[in-house]
């Protein structure tokens, strides 16, 4: 027979209660029910589960854009839910949430996998290998080396890594910092230390080759120096797309061997400390058989390196720039440090040009002189932050407190009035003639006098008592 809801649960109650030893009259006592009732429900036969009534189903807000998500799946299977929430949100009106996306995908890869023959989870961290030419390609990262330095004041260091990818040749060399001058420094380094110039190098999406950030698929604007250095140097820019490290694993993979192999374990005194170690260690690292490729990187090296472009005679120079007020003491700060402008040839909150090297910082004014110069001051570059590059000669020509004196107060006067300031004796007399007051006389009048001039009586004992009696 078929057991409605109520009389199923009421006998998964009882036969719980029997299943714990107790009688049918004792459920019978604790259920506050008939005995024959509580037989009744415990004589039935559970055999079959209670009948629910099928509710009718409501049609989700994603099945309208089925078809339309099936169609990005089939030409990129991973692609993220939020994005496609973000497409069907500007270009369809699709008013649900991002969970209803999410429920949907969870059914709908599987399937689309299936469809197109693969599994999503062997997508997922896997790479297409590739080999290349030599003098083909070269690959850069940088790396974060911390606070190895702070022992001698500098706060932070980085390491810049450029790899040729043909023989895993290595190149790295330290500085403090990544701003635009730094980068591209490292870069004509790298080339000496090479001898030559890749046909192309390998980014990642780094301030310092890309303008701004686009959506997958679009064209990537480059930096304008970026442009102006690969130029000079004859080298293709290759942007990796977003999140995908493994286009560049070659130079990832060294900053780690650098790391372990040159830095871990020792102690460096300064950033030219640490490049010499690099230096020392390259000749071990050219010597091993790379497992990769089965040669040995120095062999390997040697034709990559022949491969390699020739070096332009005159360098390019990048000069990251910025503008900058002068303080009223005549300095200006860049990258938390400050560095002095010729005061003659300045006024407070006047708007200069800062153009840094990786060793220099030059200050120029944004309108020429006579001469058309708009040159004002070159320093060399500080070293970490809140450093004070002065030179003194830009301040000449400010108050510098040579005139400034100061007096105790003591007054020459006659030698009569020395001779008794001299015979004075005991502290206080002492600390009294230290002032000029003390030398001041001082005339001794009677009161009566001051009534006289303010023409009022004198007070006496008799006045007093003339006004008691009034008051009476």
């Amino acid at each position: 027979m078929v057991l409605d809801a109520e009389r199923w649960l009421e006998l998964r109650r009882f036969r719980a209660l029997r299943d714990a030893g107790l009688s049918v009259s004792e459920i019978a006592r604790e259920t506050g029910l008939n005995r024959r009732t509580v037989r009744k429900y415990l004589d039935a036969e559970l055999s079959q589960a209670p009948q629910r009534v099928a509710q009718p189903r409501r049609p989700l807000a994603v099945e309208p854009f089925a078809h339309v998500i099936d169609a990005w799946l089939r030409a990129e299977l991973l692609l993220k839910g939020t994005v496609i929430h973000d497409r069907l949100v500007q270009q369809y009106g699709f008013t649900g949430t991002y969970q209803r996306i999410k429920l949907y995908l969870q059914e709908a890869r599987p399937r689309i996998a299936a469809e197109l023959g693969i599994a999503p989870d062997q997508l997922a961290g896997l790479h297409r290998r590739f080999e290349v030419v030599p003098g083909a390609q070269a690959q850069v990262d940088w790396g974060d080396e911390g606070a190895i330095l702070a022992h001698v004041g500098i706060a932070k260091v980085y390491s810049f890594h450029m790899v040729l990818s043909y023989s895993r040749d290595p190149f790295c060399c330290f500085t403090t910092s990544q701003d635009l001058a730094a980068f591209w420094d490292c870069h004509r380094r790298a080339f000496a230390h090479f001898g030559g110039v890749p046909a192309a190098i390998v980014y990642d999406r780094t301030k310092t080759v890309v303008r701004r950030h686009v959506a997958p698929g679009q064209a990537v604007p480059l930096h304008p120096e970026a442009v102006a250095f690969a130029g000079h140097y004859d080298f293709d820019i290759d942007v990796l797309a977003a999140y995908r490290p493994t286009g560049k694993g070659r130079v990832e993979r060294q900053v780690t061997i650098v790391r372990d192999h040159v830095l871990a374990g020792r102690g460096f005194a300064s950033i030219a400390e640490m490049d010499a170690a690099f230096a020392a260690w390259v000749p071990h690292r050219r010597a091993r058989t790379h497992r990769t490729h089965g040669e040995v990187i120095g062999v390997r090296a040697a034709r990559d390196h022949a491969a390699l472009r020739p070096i332009p005679a005159k360098p390019y120079v990048v000069a990251d720039r910025h503008l900058r007020h002068v303080g009223k003491d005549c300095l200006v700060a860049y990258a938390g440090n400050l560095y002095s402008v010729p005061a003659r040839r300045v006024r407070h909150r006047q708007l200069v040009e800062i153009r840094t090297t990786a060793a220099t910082v030059a200050i120029h004014a944004t309108v020429a002189d006579l001469d058309g110069n708009t040159l004002l001051a070159t320093h060399q570059r500080a070293v970490g932050r809140g450093a004070r590059i002065v030179d003194e000669t830009h301040w000449d020509g400010l108050p510098d407190g040579h005139t400034r004196a100061v007096t105790t107060g003591e007054v020459t006067g006659t030698p009569q009035r020395r001779a008794s300031r001299d015979t004075a004796t005991g502290p206080l007399q002492a600390l009294l003639t230290r002032a000029a007051a003390a030398q001041v006389t001082v005339a001794a009048r009677p009161l009566s006098v001051y009534d006289q001039i303010a023409g009022t009586q004198p007070f006496t004992t008799a006045r007093t008592n003339h006004l008691k009696d009034v008051s009476q």
